[in-house]
C-alpha cells in the first residue's frame, strides 16, 4: 500500500477524524426533538462540554498508544487493536457532536460557544443518524481508501507498476512518452471511484443537515473563524498577491520546457501539460530543477558531506535540532521523548517511516518517528517535526478542546517557519560549514524553493475550492472532472496533456479526495509561514535579506514564537497571528520580499517571452 507522507498535528487521535470509519449511531443519543432542544440551558451547555471532554480524554489516550504501538510495529495484532480504539473513539466524538448541535440556539457566553462549534465541527463527514446509511458510509470510505492503497497501474503484457514506481519515474525521467503513459495508467484508478464518492457525498450532506449545516461544504468552509461565504473570498485575496511572482516562475518554467520537449510540446502561449513538471500531480516542481536552474556556477553548502564528515548520527542531529529551540529559550524537551521516540527504522519489523510528531497524553509524551538518513534534507525535516512537538507542548494547559493549532494551517506553517531558518548563516553558527556563500548564490537556492512552496501554493488552493464546489451542490457528478480541470488550468496553468474521457474521475487520483482530507491547510501554511518567519526575523533584529535570515539565538523572537504557540485554539486564528505578527490578517506579500532577489532574475529571464496562459 502506497502511504502519502504526513506529519501528524497534536494527539493522533485529535477531533478530525479523516480517514476513520464512522460509526453506527444510536438515534435516541445522537438526535433531539425540538422540545428537548427548546429546555436546554446554558448551565447545561457547560455540564455537557465537561463531561464530553472527560470522555474523550478516557478513550484518547489508549488510542493513540495503539495507534503509535501500529506505526512503529505493524503487524496484524496492533492493526486489530489499533483499528479497535480508532473505531470506539470516532464513535464517542461523533455521538458528542450531534450532542452539541442540541444547543445551537441556546444562549451561552462566547468561551461555551466556542467549544461547542470545534465539537459539532470535529467531524470531516458527519454520518446521517440512521444506522444503515451511516454504516454504508463508513463503508464506502473504506472501500475508497483500498482503492487508492491497491491501484496499480498495468501494460498490455500484464507488466505492473505502483504509484512509487510510477512517481519515481516521473521525478527522474525526461522521456515525454513514458511520462505520459504513466500519467494516464495512474488515473485509470481513480475511475471507479466516481460512483462511490458522488454516493459519499449525498450521505455525509445528510449528517451534515443533522449538525445544522446546510451541506459538508459549509461545515469545512465555517472553521475558519469568519462566516463561510467569506472564506474563499479570503483565499482568493490571498493568491492575488502571489500570483504575480506564480506567473514569472511560471513563464521561465515553461520556457525551459519548450527548449527541451520542444514547443509543439510546450506551447508558449497555453498552460504547461500536467506530466512534465516532475510530479505526478504537478503540484511541486522541484524534480525539474535541473532544466531550469540559472546556468551559472553556483555554490551551495553540502550539509550532507559536512554531517558525515563530523560524526553526526541520528541522535546528534535531533540534538542539534533541539539546541534551536533552546537558544529561543525554551525548555529542553522531556527525558522520555529520547527513550519513546523512533530515531531509525528497527531490525524485523515493519514500521511506518514517513516522518511526523505526536503527542500522545496532550501534556509531556511527545515523540517523533523516522527512519533518520544522515542527510540535508532530513535535518531539515527534524527541525520541522520538532516544531510540531513544541507547539504541542505549548498548549498542553488548554482545556481539551482548544489543544490544537490556531486553525489547521498553523501547525505545518510552524514547523515550516523553523526549517526557514535553516540558513547558511544557521550552518556557520552551529560548524557545520565555515563561510556563507556570497549573494550570487543565492538565485538557485531561492529557485529550489520555489519551485516546492511556491509551485505548490495555487494547487494547495483549488483542491478544495473543486471540492467545496462538489459537497454544496453547485459541481454535479457529471462535471467533476470538467470543472476539476478548469481550476486547474485557472489557478495553476496546467492542462490535461490529453482529452479526458467522459468518464474520468481525475480528482480521485489525487489521495486528499478519496480520502478525504481537507487540503486548505496546506494553502494556509505555505502564505503564514514567510509571514511568520518575517515577523520573527523583525523581532529578532536581522537587518539582512528575509531569506538570509535565521532566528537561532533569539530568546526575544522565542518569546513572541511562545505566547502564540500556548493559545492553541482557544482564541479565533486572528487574534493568534496578531499576537506574533501585529496584525489580524493573513499577508501574502512577505513572499514577494523572500523571494524577491528570484524575481528580479526571472523578470531579466522573461524579457521577450510570452508570459500567462
Amino acid at each position: 500500500m502506497f502511504k502519502i507522507k504526513t506529519t501528524l498535528v497534536a494527539a493522533m487521535v485529535g477531533l478530525s477524524l479523516s480517514g476513520c470509519s464512522q460509526p453506527e449511531q444510536n438515534t435516541s443519543q445522537s438526535s433531539s426533538t425540538s422540545a428537548e432542544a427548546s429546555s436546554l440551558t446554558a448551565a447545561d451547555a457547560k455540564a455537557f462540554l465537561e463531561q464530553a471532554q472527560n470522555d474523550i480524554a478516557k478513550i484518547q489516550l489508549p488510542a493513540a498508544h495503539a495507534q503509535w504501538s501500529y506505526a512503529t510495529n505493524i503487524n496484524v495484532d496492533t492493526a486489530a487493536v489499533s483499528a479497535y480504539l480508532g473505531e470506539q473513539l470516532s464513535t464517542k466524538v461523533a455521538q458528542l457532536a450531534k450532542e452539541a448541535a442540541k444547543f445551537n440556539n441556546v444562549e451561552v457566553d462566547a468561551d461555551t460557544r466556542r467549544k461547542l462549534d470545534l465539537l459539532r465541527n470535529g467531524l470531516t463527514l458527519p454520518p446521517p443518524s440512521d444506522p444503515e446509511k451511516s454504516e454504508r458510509l463508513a463503508k464506502i470510505g473504506s472501500d475508497l481508501d483500498g482503492m487508492y492503497g491497491a491501484g496499480e497501474y498495468c501494460r498490455d503484457d500484464n507488466t505492473c507498476f505502483s504509484l512509487v514506481e510510477m512517481s519515481s519515474q516521473m521525478a527522474s525521467s525526461r522521456d515525454y512518452d513514458l511520462l505520459l503513459e504513466f500519467w494516464k495508467g495512474w488515473r485509470e484508478v481513480a475511475v471507479p471511484m466516481k460512483p462511490l464518492y458522488e454516493e459519499q457525498v449525498a450521505l455525509a450532506n445528510e449528517g451534515a443537515e443533522e449538525l445544522g449545516f446546510a451541506n459538508v461544504s459549509e461545515l469545512w468552509r465555517g472553521k475558519y473563524d469568519m462566516p463561510a461565504d467569506d472564506f474563499p473570498q479570503e483565499l482568493d485575496r490571498l493568491w492575488g498577491q502571489v500570483e504575480p511572482f506564480y506567473e514569472a516562475l511560471h513563464c521561465h518554467v515553461r520556457a525551459k520546457l519548450g527548449e527541451h520537449y520542444g514547443t509543439d510540446n510546450v506551447p508558449q502561449n497555453k498552460p504547461i501539460p500536467a506530466h512534465l513538471l516532475g510530479n505526478m500531480w504537478a503540484q511541486t516542481w522541484g524534480n525539474v530543477y535541473d532544466l531550469v536552474k540559472p546556468e551559472q556556477e553556483m555554490v551551495v553548502p553540502d550539509v550532507t558531506g559536512a554531517l558525515k564528515a563530523q560524526g553526526y548520527d541520528e541522535i546528534k542531529m535531533v540534538k542539534q535540532a533541539e539546541s534551536f529551540f533552546s537558544s529561543l529559550g525554551f525548555e529542553k524537551l522531556p527525558e522520555t521523548f529520547w527513550e519513546r521516540s523512533q530515531f531509525q527504522k528497527p531490525e524485523g519489523r515493519d514500521v511506518q517511516c514517513h516522518a511526523s510528531a505526536w503527542d500522545l497524553d496532550d501534556k509531556d509524551d511527545l515523540r517523533i518517528k523516522m527512519c533518520i538518513q544522515i542527510t540535508g534534507e532530513e535535518f531539515n525535516v527534524i527541525h520541522h517535526e520538532l516544531g510540531h512537538n513544541y507547539y504541542q507542548r505549548a498548549y498542553k494547559d488548554q482545556p481539551l478542546l482548544y489543544r490544537g493549532s490556531a486553525n489547521d494551517g498553523f501547525h505545518e506553517a510552524i514547523g515550516d517557519t523553523i526549517a526557514l531558518s535553516i540558513t547558511p548563516k544557521y550552518l556557520k553558527q552551529i560548524g557545520l560549514i565555515d563561510t556563507i556563500p556570497d549573494a550570487s548564490n543565492d538565485i538557485g537556492m531561492l529557485m529550489q524553493v520555489a519551485l516546492d512552496k511556491i509551485a505548490f501554493i495555487p494547487f494547495g488552493l483549488m483542491v478544495d475550492q473543486w471540492r467545496w464546489k462538489v459537497l454544496s451542490g453547485e459541481v454535479t457528478p457529471e462535471n467533476y472532472n470538467q470543472v476539476w480541470w478548469e481550476l486547474r488550468e485557472k489557478y495553476q496553468g496546467v492542462m490535461a496533456p490529453v482529452p479526458r474521457p467522459a468518464d474520468a474521475f481525475d480528482p480521485g487520483a489525487k489521495y486528499h479526495v478519496p480520502a478525504n482530507v481537507p487540503y486548505t491547510r496546506y494553502f494556509l501554511a505555505h502564505i503564514l509561514q514567510f509571514q511568520f518567519h518575517q515577523a520573527l526575523c523583525d523581532i529578532a533584529g536581522d537587518e539582512g535579506p528575509l531569506n538570509r535570515c535565521s532566528i537561532y539565538g533569539s530568546e526575544e523572537a522565542g518569546k513572541a514564537l511562545n505566547d502564540m504557540l500556548e493559545m492553541g485554539m482557544s482564541e479565533p486564528w486572528q487574534n493568534a497571528l496578531e499576537k506574533i505578527t501585529g496584525s489580524p490578517e493573513m499577508d501574502a506579500s512577505t513572499i514577494q520580499a523572500y523571494f524577491a532577489p528570484l524575481k528580479e532574475w526571472l523578470d531579466e529571464q522573461n524579457q521577450g517571452r510570452q508570459c500567462g496562459w
